[in-house]
């Protein structure tokens, strides 16, 4: 079974582990930050980060600087440092008019993104001589929001989608902490912007989430048409596109160079393979549905469903799936994206939960995750 935990009614916009997964960060759905840390069976809430002026849009925790980076629609980014016990931050020079929409830490740590709403990609990082963040723009051929990042292993190129309906791939090269980069499937012409590849799925979705590879030479992004599409760089850069009758997806998640979990509007994680041939093909869900219980309502349940609906009626607004809103947010918990033995969900129904591919496999006649 998941291991299912519950932050309270608010929703969940994103979530981010620590190294050792022994602390949380989270937001719920306003403009602070939440750091919880583990504590035998519970989540103590140990500190909490409320720089931001309106509602935070992305999280991340680089796991060997232990840097936190947070953004949001009061145009801002900061970068949390722990210092004798708190965390203290450091503005970021973002340069940006319309609202921060998501932010990703690079494989090195040494820099980060920052996508918005002002139609640009910011890549952002440390300048010693004035002891703050600074940041370089991307903005064409960028045509509207960015709403999802994704840094490539070789720590240079970066992915992003956007509600122009494309995703592309851009040079994140910053002479100032990069070494000159080797030459990748996506292109050798890696100077600062440098547009690599832009890719359509031919429909009218924007794009929510993208997410490369372990190997860096695949890219999936998810759109609000609810397809999932995949795009091989050592195959002609050929894309293969799934489109569902699910509701659209929100993220997406390598959990091994031919396996994808995406999830969303349904409330429900789900795993497609893309296989050597560049066929991508839908396999599971991966939430069993759980039975209703039957009888009669004990007491303590009678008083949560009175406290959370404002009504004993307990017996038609449960989804029979773990989430019971839309899922915001994937990210891997135990492994890499080479091989991932559990991740975790976040969702507007204020639960982030635990899931072991190891126990989905048993549970769920035939599913193996390649």
């Amino acid at each position: 079974m998941p291991e299912v935990h519950s932050f309270g009614i608010e929703p969940i916009s994103c979530h981010a582990w620590n190294k050792d997964r022994s602390q949380l960060a989270i937001s719920p759905n306003n403009h602070e930050v939440h750091i919880y840390t583990q504590n035998g069976g519970r989540w103590d809430k140990s500190h909490v980060l409320s720089e931001h002026a309106q509602h935070v849009t992305g999280i991340d925790w680089a796991p060997e600087s232990n840097r936190i980076v947070t953004c949001g629609v009061d145009r801002n980014a900061y970068v949390w440092t722990l210092i004798d016990g708190k965390w203290k931050p450091t503005l970021v020079i973002l340069r940006i008019n319309r609202a921060a929409t998501c932010v990703r830490w690079s494989p090195l740590g040494n820099k980060f993104a920052v996508g918005s709403g002002a139609r640009i990609l910011s890549v952002c990082y440390f300048e010693g001589e004035y002891d703050w963040w600074v940041s370089k723009h991307i903005k064409k051929p960028i045509r509207s929001t960015v709403s999802s990042i994704d840094w490539h292993p070789n720590n240079v190129l970066l992915a992003c989608g956007s509600s122009d309906f494309k995703a592309r791939v851009f040079s994140g090269y910053v002479k100032e902490v990069d070494d000159k980069p080797a030459a990748t499937a996506w292109g050798k012409k890696m100077t600062m912007g440098n547009l690599m590849a832009e890719f359509s799925n031919g429909g009218g979705g924007w794009v929510h989430s993208v997410s490369f590879s372990a190997s860096g030479d695949k890219l999936a992004w998810v759109g609000h048409d609810s397809s999932v599409s995949v795009v091989n760089a050592n195959n002609q850069e050929k894309i293969a596109t799934v489109k569902c009758a699910f509701l659209p997806f929100t993220s997406c998640l390598w959990v091994t160079e031919n396996s994808l979990v995406v999830a969303g509007h349904d409330c429900c994680p789900m795993l497609f393979t893309h296989d050597d041939s560049d066929t991508l093909t839908f396999i599971h869900k991966l939430d069993v549905a759980k039975e209703k219980e039957g009888g009669s309502m004990s007491a303590m349940k009678r008083f949560q469903t009175l406290d959370k609906r404002a009504t004993t009626d307990d017996s038609s607004s449960d989804l029979n799936t773990q989430h019971q809103n839309t899922v915001t947010n994937i990210s891997i918990h135990t492994g890499t994206k080479e091989r991932c033995s559990k991740f975790t969900t976040s969702g507007t129904d204020g639960k982030v939960i635990i899931w072991d591919f190891k126990s989905l496999e048993s549970s769920i006649a035939g599913l193996k995750v390649a």
